[in-house]
């Protein structure tokens, strides 16, 4: 009988993805925590996962006329982008804090740890009803 991976991974591989794309993202944020007039932005987790579990890359955009551009957008779950608001403002209109790009940073590495350590417990137990353990 073959093993069907999605069923047997559940939702933890595709939170994976959507932990790895998040972290690139504010990731770009620090990286540009100095650039003028640079828009942070976050992703809607929830949304994204939602987005991943169902198979879309991205929200389904129609176009009304054969001319328009369409949506192949910089990120897979642009959907669930948003930018973030400001505590405060900078002179030279940069969005991003240092101090809570960090913070949500490091909460998603230990999130994306948790669903590593899930996943892996997953294939110890898939490795054990194979071996008749």
């Amino acid at each position: 009988m073959p093993i069907n991976f999605d069923a047997a991974l559940g939702i933890h591989a595709d939170a994976l993805r959507v932990r790895t794309q998040r972290a690139e993202m504010l990731a770009t944020n620090l990286a540009n925590a100095d650039t003028p007039n640079f828009k942070a932005k976050d992703m809607d987790f929830q949304a994204a996962l939602q987005m991943a579990t169902a198979g879309q890359k991205s929200a389904a955009l129609q176009t009304t006329h054969h001319k328009h551009i369409s949506g192949n957008g910089e990120h897979p779950f642009e959907a669930a982008v948003q930018y973030r608001t400001t505590l405060q403002d900078s002179l030279d209109g940069n969005t991003v804090d240092e101090q809570v790009e960090q913070a949500q940073f490091m909460q998603n590495a230990v999130q994306y740890q948790a669903s590593l350590e899930f996943l892996g417990g997953r294939f110890q137990s898939l490795s054990k009803a194979i071996k008749g353990e």
